[in-house]
């Protein structure tokens, strides 16, 4: 799944299997990439699939921890990104899984949310996701993928708050 970027487009793609040849000639993995700079690790995995913004205060360190980026390569990062997925991206097992996790635990973490914060919902926007590896107590290596979203509280709708609808 190295050429995807997510909207399917063969420059897109291009640049993302340039970024993953730069990732892989640093021989680190994501989580090396994190820890030198500060990243979480998905969202340096974002940021090499062209999902996510480089900002300009990162830039310096992701150049120091993935020496192959070239400076076109990391002028296309600091562009605004296509953010989409592939549908067939969907089949592949690992998300798949992750896909019927959500569906499935979905309604009773809504339900949660409800009850803890109110009526909202946890920003995709204001987010942070990170995935890590952990020993269960039966030894065994378990998958530890943690959701870190801002709260957003529904508005109550009043006329009188729609800006659109103020006279000048």
């Amino acid at each position: 799944m190295e050429n995807g970027s997510g909207n399917g487009t063969t420059a897109e793609g291009a640049v993302v299997g340039r970024l993953m040849a730069a990732k892989r000639q640093s021989g680190k993995n994501y989580s090396q990439i994190a820890a030198e700079t500060g990243l979480t690790n998905v969202y340096v995995a974002q940021l090499l699939r062209r999902q996510a913004q480089l900002k300009s205060g990162t830039a310096d360190a992701l150049r120091a921890a993935i020496p192959a980026l070239t400076d076109d390569l990391v002028a296309e990062m600091m562009a605004p990104p296509f953010r989409s997925f592939r549908p067939d991206l969907v089949h592949e097992p690992a998300v798949y899984r992750l896909n019927e996790a959500v569906m499935h635990f979905g309604e009773s973490i809504k339900e949660i949310i409800n009850e803890e914060f109110g009526d909202g919902i946890m920003s995709a926007i204001d987010f942070y996701c990170s995935v890590d590896k952990v020993k269960g107590v039966d030894g065994k290596d378990r998958v530890v993928v943690t959701f870190d979203g801002k709260y957003l509280p529904f508005s109550e709708q009043k006329s009188e708050h729609m800006v659109s609808k103020l006279k000048h």
